[in-house]
């Protein structure tokens, strides 16, 4: 029996100490690389698995060696960057057979070493239970004959793992479960009628959702990432789309040859290819391709598709180091050509299913309101304009799904898997951008018009139902006077994606700290969202987005950092955004809990002080009796049955002598004519359209007005400056 030197390696390997654990512990690599150029020694299929109940060590390899000579070993154990143990051993003295002296030749035998119990007793505990190990073994192989005496004529090192990480199924699942169903008892919300619990629910899901996008983001990086790093970022990359369905992949792949590409096939190649994810990268190394004749055929077809990667680069062993997108899609089991259409694929078939279950949705309440298992006027507002909810929907699904999008569009220019996907890339990114653009134009000169007639961009926002429906995605989650801070997030966002598909990974450390930077600063600074908490919520997320930015500008090792301070960092990284998930996960499914409990949902929430619920058609707010109530009642025209259409608010700019909201239709509530003093001392009564109505229950146009002295109310107020919609924050100047 020939026992190879990686055998023996990973024997060594096993020196560390920890007490026996009830439960099995095992030790393994599957992959053995070489370390320094024309190794004497490479190994194409290597699975080393050490039993530490039984001192076992199982080896299964497929290795060939070009060394006659007689050698020792130079074993050098690292943990977290640190050197644990180095020790040499020469293979005379322990008596393997086949390596005194070692012999050129193959070695394609399984086998099983058996160490001894001080071996096994030198294990730490951290071996077997710390997740993602960031354990390494590297040995030189030293000649002692000739001229090569002394010198190093192979290397050879493996990762450790003890079959423990943090890329978790379940932690997917509650992630992604978690804010679905937050997003959805929004949605429920809204079609109750409580608009203020629904846009407080909506803006917190919206923003978790964001911060594990931007967790994926930094798995995306090329950059060298610690074990536990990748595996971390690896549970959010469902919130970029990027999802395993094996039937849909064999379609991807599929469609790639027949539009002219060439699919790289690293997966069908597993069982000639030995393939590890390491701290510093992927390596893949390629056997000689004397040992595998009968792969020849389709090896350099995979080889070609994955050298000419820009996040590939081979070594003059035949090895390729591959990171960023390409690492990803290797941890989720996607080949890399297949991962730009995994995303927008994914993204497409949400549009879809939304469609569907709005649609369904819809025809189920007409169906119970019908068979009277349902009241008429529960989601009467959703029933009777569903249209404009679902495209409300679907813009704020293309608003979460932006990120990818432009990520993968703008890698995909650069990688070109095939003429057709190219295309495709094109299309999606400058619709997708085209549309939000619009969107985002349409809500400034919406809020402008606002402006302009009412003095407050509120008026407009929120009391035209169409447009909160329909736009309301873009501008809901902050306060009214800062409508305009969706273009911020907008170009963040595509800053983002821009240095992710196309920077090197030193540029992208840089560039993500300083985007990362100018958020937090307009965060803080600005405070743009609705309301105090959630204000807090995203600037605490902004907070751990800068600092996970620096961490990778240290992972780039820009200022030589010894490498376990790498290790630490990546440790530290971890710890912090697990921490941080499961704060923000349990703050909202107690806040979205206690709501469902509540029996007026709106109460839990603080009303904004941007006055939006006086002029939006909450059924809560309906019935308070409070200044702005009236007010709000009359803005939204109740008293003549409806709201005001985006035309009718239109036709108001083109033709402002027919307001459709003018002089004859604005009634306020009677207290607000003792706030004239100026007006009440000279004797006169004011020529204003004020009629003497309950703050509950606003006038009639046909109610007794004096059409003859009816002076403008923007007058009026100009006049006395009492306006009630010119309060709270954002509009004091």
């Amino acid at each position: 029996m020939r026992i190879s030197s990686a055998g023996l390696f990973l024997a060594i390997a096993a020196i560390s100490r920890a007490p026996v654990a009830n439960a099995e512990r095992v030790l393994s690599s599957t992959s053995l690389n070489t370390c320094q150029e024309n190794s004497g020694f490479t190994a194409s299929r290597f699975n080393v698995v050490f039993t530490p109940n039984n001192a076992s060590v199982f080896v299964n390899m497929l290795a060939v060696s070009s060394i006659e000579s007689h050698v020792v070993f130079d074993i050098a154990i690292f943990i977290y960057g640190y050197e644990f143990m180095r020790r040499t051993i020469n293979p005379c003295d322990t008596g393997f057979a086949g390596f005194c002296p070692m012999t050129a030749g193959k070695t394609s035998t399984p086998f099983n070493l058996f160490l001894n119990k001080d071996a096994v007793d030198q294990i730490p505990t951290i071996a077997y239970t710390f997740p993602d190990l960031d354990a390494k073994v590297r040995v030189f192989i030293n000649s002692t004959d000739g001229s090569s005496a002394g010198h190093s004529v192979a290397c050879v090192e493996t990762n450790i793992s003890n079959g423990k990480t943090v890329d978790l199924l379940g932690v997917k699942w509650a992630a992604a479960i978690v804010t679905g169903l937050a997003l959805l008892s929004s949605a429920i919300f809204s079609g109750l009628g409580h608009s203020n619990t629904a846009s407080h629910v909506a803006a917190n899901a919206l923003s978790l959702c964001s911060y594990f996008q931007a967790q994926a983001i930094v798995g995306l990086v090329r950059i060298s990432l610690p074990p536990v790093v990748q595996a971390w970022t690896q549970d959010f990359q469902w919130s970029l789309g990027i999802i395993k369905v094996a039937f849909l992949e064999s379609i991807y792949t599929w469609y790639q040859r027949a539009t002219g590409g060439t699919p790289s096939e690293l997966f069908s190649s597993l069982a000639q290819v030995s393939v590890q994810v390491e701290k510093r990268a992927l390596h893949m190394v390629r056997p000689a391709l004397d040992l595998f004749e009968s792969a020849t055929a389709r090896l350099p077809v995979a080889a070609h598709s994955l050298a000419r990667r820009a996040d590939t680069t081979q070594t003059s062993s035949g090895s390729y180091v591959i990171t960023g997108i390409p690492r990803v899609a290797f941890r989720a089991l996607i080949e890399t050509t297949n991962i730009f259409m995994t995303g927008v694929i994914f993204f497409w078939i949400i549009l879809l299913a939304t469609i569907v279950f709005v649609a369904a949705f819809k025809g189920l309440c007409e169906a119970f309101v019908k068979a009277k298992w349902m009241r008429g006027d529960i989601f009467q507002d959703f029933r009777n304009g569903w249209r404009t909810v679902l495209k409300g929907i679907l813009f704020r699904i293309s608003l979460i799904g932006y990120a990818p999008i432009a990520i993968l569009c703008l890698w995909q220019l650069a990688e070109r898997d095939s003429a057709a996907e190219v295309v495709l890339a094109i299309g999606f990114f400058l619709g997708l951008t085209g549309t939000l653009a619009w969107a985002s134009y349409k809500v400034i000169r919406i809020a402008k018009r606002s402006v302009t007639l009412h003095k407050n961009p509120a008026y407009i926002l929120f009391s035209d139902l169409h447009t909160l429906n329909k736009w309301g995605f873009l501008y809901i989650q902050f306060r009214a006077s800062a409508y305009y801070f969706i273009v911020p997030v907008l170009g963040y966002t595509l800053l983002k994606a821009i240095f992710i598909a196309f920077a090197s990974g030193a540029a992208q450390a840089i560039a993500l700290i300083i985007i990362e930077a100018a958020a937090l600063i307009a965060a803080t600074v600005l405070r743009p969202w609705m309301d105090k908490k959630t204000n807090s919520f995203n600037i605490a997320i902004c907070v751990v987005n800068f600092l996970n930015a620096i961490m990778l500008l240290i992972f780039t090792e820009i200022f030589n950092q010894p490498p376990l301070a790498t290790g630490i960092v990546g440790v530290v990284l971890w710890i912090l955004n697990a921490a941080f998930t499961l704060v923000l996960l349990i703050m909202l499914i107690i806040t979205t809990t206690l709501v469902f409990f509540h029996g007026n949902p709106d109460g839990r929430y603080q009303y904004m002080a941007d006055d939006r619920t006086s002029f939006m058609k909450s059924q809560s707010q309906l019935n308070t009796t409070t200044e702005l109530d009236a007010l709000g009642a009359a803005a939204r025209g109740d008293g003549r049955g409806g709201f005001a259409s985006e035309l009718e608010l239109h036709s108001e700019v083109q033709h402002p002598e027919k307001q459709s909201l003018s002089s004859d239709r604005w009634h306020v509530p009677n207290e607000y004519t003792h706030q004239a003093p100026s007006v009440a001392s000279s004797g006169h009564e004011p020529h204003t359209p004020i009629t003497s109505v309950t703050p509950t229950q606003p006038a009639h146009p046909s109610d007794g007005l004096d059409t003859q002295n009816n002076a403008s109310p923007h007058v009026f107020r100009a006049e006395n400056n009492a306006s009630p919609w010119q309060r709270g924050a954002g509009y004091e100047h």
